[in-house]
């Protein structure tokens, strides 16, 4: 069988035998080679973030200047002036969002179903008014 298969394939059995599963050539210096390589990537990797956040602070200080010129403020600063300005108004104010159900409110619900019940019976003629009442 390995007669067929090399006479089919020509040269190319020891690359076959490696994708198979077979022994592969260890380099000797292959674990050195790859830990710089990581090395390598880490520090190219800690430069452009460098890089980057160098370009983001030149970038911030140019749209402060534009902010400080023009009177702009921050999408934060508006935030949270628009959110005092809603809690402020909010005191006095109707409209103002709901809280916490008040205790007892929950209960007072079931007596009014009583007495709703009791109010639609008085309005029944006098033999529905029976049926109900048992």
């Amino acid at each position: 069988m390995d007669f067929v298969m090399k006479q089919a394939l020509g040269g190319a059995t020891k690359d076959m035998g490696k994708m198979l599963g077979g022994d592969e050539e260890k380099d000797p210096d292959a674990a050195k080679k790859e830990e710089e390589r990581q090395e390598a990537l880490r520090q190219e990797e800690e430069e452009r973030k460098a890089k980057y956040a160098k370009m983001e602070a030149e970038r911030e200080v140019m749209r402060q200047g534009i902010r400080d010129k023009y009177g702009i403020k921050k999408k934060e600063e508006k935030e949270a002036e628009a959110q005092a300005a809603l809690e402020a108004n909010a005191e006095g104010s109707l409209t103002r969002p709901k809280k916490a159900i008040p205790p007892g409110c929950g209960e007072e619900e079931e007596e009014e179903e009583e007495s709703i019940l009791d109010t639609v019976i008085k309005y029944l003629p006098g033999p529905l008014q029976d049926m109900f009442k048992k």
